[in-house]
């Protein structure tokens, strides 16, 4: 490549990466905020401050309401097989009784439990009195130890979703002993909002509500529930009444594809729901055979409304009304859009990090970094003179890529992440050093300036491209495998890598060809 290509490149990077990294700095003013990109380099817990919560998850609750749905699964495969199983319902959170009331249809049963419900310990029924047979089945162990496998990852990965769209840059979400999860959370300014997003449940589901029962009566018929009903009041307030529903749901919020907060014509806010295929295919049908009767959304245990079906609705689309306020309305929807949780969550620890501790760790950081460039720029000045001098603008030139590169992938700066700074500084330089000797040497044996610095570098760039490309591998699985402070580590490591490469192999190359060729008898200063 000519040496006007390389200057040019060398001079467009760097007014991009000045572009970039402008917005990171303090004192901007709105005029001059309006021309530069919105991204900017984000601070982590540790220097900007925020809550750092644990979190329990009942992974036993997953496991029971997974039995329930094997029994409503069972009752419903059983019942297009013409054999009716009566009362699946779950006993001690670990075991699934139901009811076979023709004793003829045993090995029909049997033949769908083991070919659907392989999952299932079933024990020998016990027979009754006037016939039945009475079951009672357990998951297997496998099916438990993955089934609480799996509630934790969907936690996990539901947690995510949540804080992604509540808008927490760079969180760090890991697991822990014990069914745990840590959370932390930097830059919160209302941490009481995102402590209950992350712990909703948000667990949806659609019962017909039977109005011919007094749901205050101290013993309900089968199959029925009395549930609390949110009620409002003229003054805007909400009170609990209670209302019987059906004990077993039509439909669940798994099948919600999305959710979003909308505004009536009174300009009162509620949720609008899209259903995907499988949804919108149960929803339709659900509602066609029940025209009439009134169908309850429950959210949590709770009804928030209780609308009459007036028609079949299809195209998979409902609401939830409840006299929302719009930041409950725009909380719902989100907790709705990412997915309900597998089982309860709770907060087992809550602390908030000052931001006076972020500032005593920024300032110590930065104090790190400031005395170790001052060494090693003031080093490379002495010892190699004004190739020193080039040798600490590429390093201010690295740096600034290093901040560029942060803000453009809107990248979380952490104390890891300082001291990936503070190894950057010394790495980089270190480029220069092999280059620096190797044209020292070339110069001894008789070279002219343009040669022995044509030379130094093509010889050097060998070794400083294996020596960088093993520690960018390193750095790779340190981000795929490390956590959040280790993560910041390898990030502004690898972007020091790269960028110190950059600007010792290519523009420090094009400044030498340059130097050298106008540089006359006196040679160049090295």
């Amino acid at each position: 490549m000519g040496l006007r290509w390389r200057l040019s490149i060398a001079i467009v990077v760097f007014l991009a990466c000045l572009v970039y990294a402008l917005p990171s700095l303090p004192g901007l003013g709105p005029a001059l905020e309006r021309f530069l990109p919105s991204s900017k380099i984000n601070l982590g817990l540790d220097l900007k401050g925020g809550i750092h919560l644990t979190l329990g998850v009942d992974v036993a609750k997953a496991v029971s309401n997974s039995l329930a749905l094997a029994g409503q699964d069972l009752r419903r495969l059983a019942q297009d097989e013409k054999v009716v199983v009566l009362r699946p319902r779950v006993v001690g959170g670990t075991a699934l009784e139901f009811v076979l009331p023709r004793a003829e249809n045993e090995d029909k049963l049997k033949e769908i439990l083991s070919r659907h419900f392989p999952q299932l310990d079933v024990g020998t029924p016990r027979k009754g009195e006037s016939g039945q047979l009475r079951y009672v089945a357990h998951f297997t162990a496998a099916e438990v130890t993955r089934l609480e496998n799996m509630a934790l990852d969907q936690a996990l990965r539901t947690i995510r979703n949540r804080i992604d769209q509540f808008g927490v840059a760079e969180p760090d979400i890991r697991k822990q002993a014990g069914n745990r999860i840590q959370v932390q959370l930097p830059g919160i300014s209302d941490p009481r909002r995102a402590v209950q997003i992350i712990g909703q449940t948000a667990h949806l589901e659609f019962h017909l509500v039977r109005d011919d029962v007094d749901p205050g009566k101290a013993v309900l018929p089968t199959g029925v529930v009395s549930l609390p009903l949110l009620e409002n009041t003229p003054g805007g307030q909400k009170k609990e009444g209670q209302i019987a529903v059906e004990k077993d749901a039509m439909l669940t919020g798994e099948d919600v594809a999305d959710a979003r907060p909308a505004f009536d014509q009174m300009n009162k806010a509620y949720v609008t729901l899209n259903f995907n295929a499988r949804g919108a295919r149960i929803f339709e049908r659900a509602t066609s055979e029940n025209v009439g009767r009134r169908m309850a959304i429950v959210l949590d245990g709770k009804v928030y409304s209780a609308p009459v079906i007036r028609e079949r609705i299809g195209g998979g689309r409902a609401s939830i009304s409840g006299n929302f306020i719009t930041a409950e309305a725009q909380d719902l929807a989100i907790v709705l859009r990412a997915g309900s949780l597998p089982a309860p969550v709770s907060v087992l620890e809550e602390r908030s990090v000052g931001p006076s501790l972020g500032q005593e760790s920024i300032d110590s950081g930065v104090r790190a970094a400031l005395v170790g460039a001052a060494a090693v720029v003031l080093f490379m000045a002495v010892y190699y003179g004004l190739s020193g001098l080039i040798a600490d603008g590429m390093l201010c030139f690295t740096m600034l890529m290093v901040m560029a590169g942060m803000a453009a992938f809107g990248a979380t700066l952490t104390l890891p992440g300082i001291a990936g700074i503070v190894l950057t500084i010394g790495m980089a330089v270190d480029a220069n050093v092999l280059i620096y000797e190797r044209i020292r040497e070339e110069l001894r044996l008789g070279l002219s300036p343009l040669a022995a610095v044509k030379a130094g570098f093509d010889r050097a760039a060998i070794s400083i491209t294996d020596s960088n490309l093993t520690t960018i591998i390193a750095t790779v699985i340190l981000y795929q495998f490390g956590t959040g402070p280790i993560r910041g580590f390898a990030v502004t490591l690898s972007l020091g890598i790269i960028a110190s490469m950059f600007t010792a192999i290519f523009v420090s190359r094009a400044i030498f060809e340059e130097w050298a060729r106008h540089c006359g008898p006196k040679g160049i200063s090295i």
